[in-house]
């Protein structure tokens, strides 16, 4: 199984577990918003597309802000959680540090020493839909069971207000 099959596993294993319903879409890959929106059209999706940005800190040390496709990097509010600044890190670190490709990151299968920033607005919408690793298949969860998900990780949680 390759690194890839193993992050979607590890995700529907994770699920399970949890007891958290959801659906499972398998589409050709998405890797950028435009084919996002495209397959979301095509499919009927009516959740709302996440965005997981695998960010660098300044200093050492990675983070992930999971928020809404159309919503930008609020840096300046991540610094006032984290303390240090961030930026959006290059493709190919973020691949060697997550073994998921650039578009396509998980947001629940990261090692565990990577914080986890939640964009609260997510919070307000019915359904979220997110990548298992795998760009070829969506999940989507009821917006109730994230927090119940985020709080089963290992990884430190924070939640950036709106």
């Amino acid at each position: 199984m390759d690194v890839i099959q193993q992050i979607y596993q590890r995700n529907i294993d994770l699920l399970n577990e949890l007891n958290i319903p959801f659906n499972e879409w398998q589409h050709r890959p998405i890797l950028d918003f435009a084919t996002d929106e495209a397959v979301a059209k095509e499919l009927g999706w009516t959740g709302t597309l996440s965005k997981s940005l695998f960010l660098k800190t300044k200093g050492g040390g990675y983070a992930l802000y999971l928020t809404d496709k159309d919503s930008r990097l609020n840096a300046k509010g991540i610094k006032g959680l984290l303390g240090k600044r961030v930026s959006i890190c290059d493709n190919e670190e973020m691949t060697a540090k997550t073994g998921c490709l650039a578009g396509a990151v998980c947001p629940f299968t990261l090692p565990t020493s990577v914080p986890i920033i939640l964009d609260t607005a997510l919070l307000t919408y019915d359904e979220l839909l997110y990548t298992p690793g795998d760009p070829a298949v969506t999940i989507g969860i009821n917006i109730v069971y994230l927090e119940i998900l985020l709080e089963s990780l290992e990884n430190p949680i924070y939640k950036l207000p709106e």
